[in-house]
């Protein structure tokens, strides 16, 4: 089986997408481009789309200067076998039922018959989660999450009650602007704000498994906010100062940890080592630093001094357990 295939490509997919319609402009192309694409897509890619002297002939102009593809109809849309192996294995994740009815998942089984899945879940161990997973088999769960990603799509406010952190009891209305799934913990969580007389009091997180209850007002949120000011809002005030070793790929490996992480990088030439200044959620803090431990001697926490405290109680914790369990985990 052949995983890897052009017809996966980016640029094979935004030349399907634009002959999706019989009829398009050199601007629709070259902005697709440009949001479909790679930074440097846009250099060749409409050069090949639009008609001249690179163009591949995909596309005619018009008396009027507009471009007109020269099929009949738009690209049909095949599945190949590892797409389908791919669906298979998807389609047995629990998480899935959060976004499909059971009757269409049944559906889409019945389709692929005996297509083997490309992997199986039992084939992943993870080491580093917690165990107290969200459960997405429940239908009270399913129905919150439902709700919840409705909420984000429509910008509508919600009425939530929910458990927190410290096991209270909390409620209000609020305005969801982004969901996410954390791999670290295995649960759902969304990014809010919370509202006062339909004004903005404070911004939060709350996890799906913690909400007992969640109804749409029928309202929607007219006032412009986005995800940038809901992080700027809460971004913490002095940025985690991180020295990385490239030790066994360190610095790709805490590249790719930290990825989606506002940072800003210097490395030092002559011994190779790069320091991180890491910017994160406040809230998140406990979490960063379990990914940052994750490490072990690769990085080095420079500051502040208060995460350097944290990093140290952990380490000395986990020093402690060590000495008092022998192998088998058994006490001495």
């Amino acid at each position: 089986m052949n995983i890897f295939s052009e017809i996966y490509g980016t640029y094979f997919r935004i030349t399907a997408k634009l002959l999706e319609k019989e009829v398009t402009d050199e601007k629709t192309i070259r902005d697709t481009v440009m949001h479909e694409g790679f930074k440097d897509t846009v250099l060749f890619l409409p050069q090949k789309l639009i008609p001249g002297s690179e163009s591949t002939g995909l596309f005619k102009r018009t008396e009027d200067g507009r471009l007109r593809r020269i099929t009949n109809d738009p690209p049909v849309k095949l599945l190949t076998g590892i797409q389908k192996s791919w669906l298979k294995s998807k389609l047995a994740d629990p998480r899935i039922r959060l976004f499909m009815n059971d009757d269409v998942i049944a559906e889409l089984n019945e389709k692929l018959g005996e297509i083997s899945p490309l992997y199986r879940q039992e084939h992943f161990r993870f080491t580093d989660r917690f165990a107290d997973s969200d459960d997405y088999l429940d239908e009270g769960y399913i129905s919150h999450f439902r709700t919840a990603l409705k909420a984000v799509k429509s910008r509508s406010i919600v009425y939530i009650d929910f458990v927190s952190g410290h096991g209270r009891q909390m409620s209000g209305k609020f305005v969801l602007l982004k969901m996410e799934y954390s791999p670290k913990n295995d649960k759902f969580r969304a990014y809010c704000f919370l509202l006062r007389n339909d004004r903005i009091k404070s911004s939060g997180i709350i996890n799906i498994g913690r909400i007992t209850n969640i109804f749409d007002t029928g309202r929607v949120f007219r006032t412009p906010v986005s995800i940038d000011d809901y992080f700027l809002s809460r971004k913490c005030t002095a940025p985690a100062v991180i020295k990385v070793t490239s030790e066994r790929n360190g610095v790709e490996r805490f590249m790719t940890e930290f990825a989606s992480y506002e940072k800003h990088t210097v490395r030092d030439m002559q011994s190779g080592e790069y320091t991180v200044e890491l910017w994160y959620d406040e809230q998140d803090e406990t979490e960063v630093l379990i990914r940052l431990l994750s490490f072990g001697p690769v990085i080095e926490i420079m500051g502040p001094e208060h995460l350097r405290e944290k990093a140290r109680q952990r380490i000395r914790k986990q020093y402690e357990f060590i000495m008092q369990n022998d192998g088998n985990g058994t006490s001495e």
